[in-house]
């Protein structure tokens, strides 16, 4: 397997062969521009223009991508120093380095480096001896799909102090196994077994963005500990996570672990009850917030625009909800005034507490009044075939091929083998319009109560 070295050096530096090495004698010109020749062709004079070769490179972009390319080891670190001297961003995503010593020694060899994407290595094992830490720049960290245990993440980010982002999806973690020192006397008495092995760390301040998208956790107590780990997050994306409660065993205080949250994601949880989105409405910094596909959206019987309504008005902070547009003042107005209404007319034990806070804005408000302006969905019609005419009720929202379907077993005859024709009782001197066109609604054709529609056999 190629080192980092080989792969870079195949991918940036393979020695390339002059254009012009077979090509047939070439004669210069003192009248012509020195870009250009003449080439003798049997009685012909050819000119062709040449561009100058590009000199060898001296060093990789500041974006070096590397992933899948079977990379097992670093190679050699003084010629890794002198070609990515220029290095901010490296991919390594989907190789074989399971080395930590190794790694770190290619980033001490790019001073430069601040972003590192190492997903789908083969980094379980255990970190031992790290070199000095202040020499490494490192901001970003992608370890997805590495199944890294908590003592390693702990080592990461004692040797990181100035780590900002870290993505830590798709590690099968069910709990979080490290914690904030000052969390922990707490736990002590209802700790299970499993749970003794948690590793007391402190906290990293630096970091404001964490990744932990699909990992099946459960419990809002394992993300508190997040919270304590990560004391100043302004970023958290938990997709995926079948989260069935935002309340902490320990603690109904939701938020407290998260002050400065501004960005929270938690799209597919497993959330059935109003009650979270409540919790939700503590984080007092948080704008940007994305709930989709809850259970609790399948429980509801209204409308997606109604059930934004209803999130937005719960929600007096967010600014930013499902990955819409900023939340406009006439936006927010009108949802508070319909979850005023909505709420309303039900028994007070159903109301929420914000039902009383937004009372007490708008005031009590007349319903609106329900003006419905959709047509009938069955209207009743003379169908008639031969001499033989019969009333019956029809969805106006079939089609005509839907309607013939339907008519066969009342006139015995194959939809193919059938024609309609309709009659408007209020035009019957314009005589009947073929209704020729197979996937065309019934209401379209403005059919109301006693229009009738003639059916007769193609001959």
């Amino acid at each position: 397997m190629p080192s980092l070295l080989e792969a870079l050096e195949r991918k940036y530096f393979a020695e390339c062969e002059f254009e012009n090495a077979h090509q047939p004698e070439l004669h210069k010109r003192s009248d012509l521009p020195n870009d250009f020749t003449v080439t003798k062709c049997g009685g012909r004079m050819e000119f062709s223009i040449f561009i100058p070769r590009l000199s060898p490179l001296t060093s990789v972009p500041a974006l070096l991508v590397l992933n899948d390319c079977d990379i097992d080891s670093a190679g050699d670190f003084d010629s890794i120093r002198e070609k990515c001297q220029r290095v901010r961003e490296l991919d390594l995503a989907q190789n074989k380095l399971s080395d930590w010593s190794e790694v770190f020694s290619i980033l001490e060899h790019m001073p430069r480096i601040e972003f590192l994407n190492l997903s789908k290595n083969q980094l379980a094992s255990p970190i031992g001896s790290l070199p000095t830490a202040p020499t490494i720049n490192l901001k970003s960290l992608v370890l997805n799909g590495t199944y890294l245990d908590w003592a390693c993440v702990d080592a990461l980010l004692k040797n990181l102090p100035v780590l900002q982002e870290l993505h830590l999806s798709l590690n099968n973690y069910r709990q979080v196994l490290i914690d904030a020192e000052e969390a922990e006397q707490r736990l002590q008495e209802t700790e299970t077994p499993e749970e003794t092995e948690r590793r007391i760390t402190k906290a990293h301040p630096a970091l404001k963005t964490l990744h932990f998208t699909g990992n099946p956790v459960e419990h809002w107590q394992e993300i508190c500990r997040l919270g304590r780990l990560f004391p100043n997050l302004e970023a958290l994306v938990l997709a995926d996570c079948p989260i069935k409660s935002l309340q902490a065993e320990e603690s109904s205080e939701t938020h407290r672990y998260f002050p400065s949250l501004r960005l929270l994601n938690l799209s597919s949880a497993q959330l059935d009850s109003w009650a979270a989105i409540d919790e939700l409405a503590k984080f007092g910094e948080l704008r940007n917030l994305r709930v989709k596909h809850w259970p609790l959206w399948e429980s509801l019987e209204c409308t997606e625009h109604e059930r934004r309504q209803l999130l937005i008005a719960r929600l007096p902070n967010v600014e930013m909800l499902n990955g819409g547009g900023k939340i406009s003042n006439d936006e927010r107005v009108d949802s508070e005034r319909a979850f005023v209404r909505y709420y309303m007319h039900k028994p007070e034990e159903e109301r929420p507490a914000r039902y009383e806070e937004l009372l007490r804005i708008h005031g009590k408000l007349d319903p609106l009044v329900n003006v419905n302006l959709k047509p009938d969905k069955r209207v009743k019609v003379l169908f008639t075939y031969n001499d033989v005419s019969e009333s019956r009720f029809v969805d106006i929202y079939l089609t005509v091929n839907d309607l013939k379907v339907k008519l066969e077993k009342l006139v015995g005859l194959a939809p193919n083998k059938m024609r309609l024709y309709y009659l408007d009782q209020d035009y019957k001197e314009f005589g009947p319009e073929e209704m020729r066109f197979p996937n065309k609604q019934l209401y379209s054709y403005n059919i109301q109560s006693g229009d009738e529609i003639i059916i007769d056999a193609k001959k």
